[in-house]
């Protein structure tokens, strides 16, 4: 055997010492995922949408008038200042009223008097009737005088009702919870129930029922009607929406606009609107896929938006390209596919990046220019 120069040997034991040494570190497709909140998102059924913009009135309002001739003693309350049921909006003068109810409680009293006479004297005749000793002439007209002072005493009550309601329309309460949006008089002032017709005191609008009307173009009308759905964006994103209780589409259309008015019901509950409010409202007019993806899960850098995407080989920040906003999750036209899984919470994703950019392991990846 041929005997193995020195060089090459010293060569030999070299190599042979690096093949001893730590093996080679795994591929990023041998790391687990990071074990991060995610979901995966996935295309939905969603409605197609088209949005015009529509404004807020109470359901409920009133202009209360007065319904007795006085003076305006009290205002309570002033424009904008909200009341509830049964709150007083205006105290008249009284005097002439109560001096009026106390003439017709004596008038009441008078006729109550008469009547109790006339039946009694009725009584006696017709006892004596009975047995023969007065004509059947006396016991008609005794008859009659009691019948006059019984409708004269139902007349007394009926004016002494009415008077009682005169009295009660000196002071006005509210009809319902609302807003004062206008006052007609001052106090002071001489009002008159008419004629020609009331004066107007207080303007009242209901704040616990409202609806929006929306002036759409004919030719949105068939779809509106056909899916009847509509939300009201409470937010300019759309973040925050409501939905219409019902959506009624008028059976005509402005012959000067050529357009319709719909009329959304907005349910019962506190949404921060206000009668006189302009808002955007979504009309469902057709039905796509749509590829939702939770809001909280976006990352915002800049004007840029992204998520962390989670897979086999780690994490990655991609940016998205977004459309429009249901509530808590959010449209996405570009920048995600169907079935990829995400993490719901951006802030724990970027510190796994930070932790394993530390580190050198993991996989981090930044595509289309948005930084980790």
């Amino acid at each position: 055997m041929k005997s193995v120069p020195p060089l090459v040997a010293m060569l030999l034991v070299v190599v042979a010492l690096v093949g001893c040494g730590k093996p080679h570190p795994p591929t990023a497709a041998q790391n687990p995922p990071p074990a991060l909140a995610s979901v995966v998102v996935h295309a939905q059924a969603a409605h197609d949408e088209q949005v015009w913009d529509g404004v807020v009135e109470a359901v409920n309002q009133a202009t209360i008038t007065a319904q007795t001739n006085a003076l305006v003693l009290e205002l309570p309350h002033d424009v904008n200042d909200i009341v509830a049921k049964g709150d007083v909006l205006v105290r008249f003068t009284d005097v002439e009223q109560k001096s009026a109810r106390s003439a017709a409680q004596a008038q009441v009293a008078s006729a109550e008097a008469t009547y109790r006479e006339a039946a009694a004297s009725y009584k006696r005749i017709e006892a004596v009737y009975a047995k023969g000793f007065v004509s059947a002439a006396q016991m008609d007209q005794q008859r009659a005088q009691r019948d006059a002072a019984q409708a004269a005493l139902a007349s007394a009550r009926a004016q002494l009702d009415q008077v009682g309601q005169a009295l009660d329309y000196t002071v006005l309460r509210a009809p319902y919870a609302g807003i004062i949006t206008r006052r007609y008089v001052q106090v002071g002032e001489a009002v008159q129930a008419g004629p020609p017709s009331p004066q107007p005191l207080i303007a009242l609008q209901s704040l616990d029922d409202l609806r929006v009307n929306v002036q759409v173009p004919q030719s949105a009308v068939d779809a509106i009607r056909r899916f009847h759905a509509a939300e009201v964006l409470l937010t300019g994103d759309g973040a925050r929406r409501v939905a219409a209780g019902s959506v009624s589409v008028f059976p005509y259309a402005d012959p000067n606009t050529h357009t319709f008015n719909v009329r959304l019901q907005l349910p019962a509950g506190d949404t921060g609107l206000y009668p006189g409010m302009t808002v955007k409202v979504a009309f469902a007019t057709g039905e796509a896929k749509r590829l939702l993806l939770p809001a909280s899960a976006l990352v915002q850098r800049g004007e840029l938006l992204g998520v962390y995407v989670l897979d086999e080989h780690g994490a990655a920040l991609r940016q998205l390209r977004i459309g429009h906003r249901y509530a808590d999750q959010v449209e996405v036209l570009a920048g995600l596919d169907d079935g990829e899984r995400v993490a719901t919470d951006p802030a724990a994703a970027a510190r796994w990046l930070i932790e394993h950019r530390s580190t050198g392991s993991g996989s981090i990846e930044s595509r289309h220019g948005v930084a980790p």
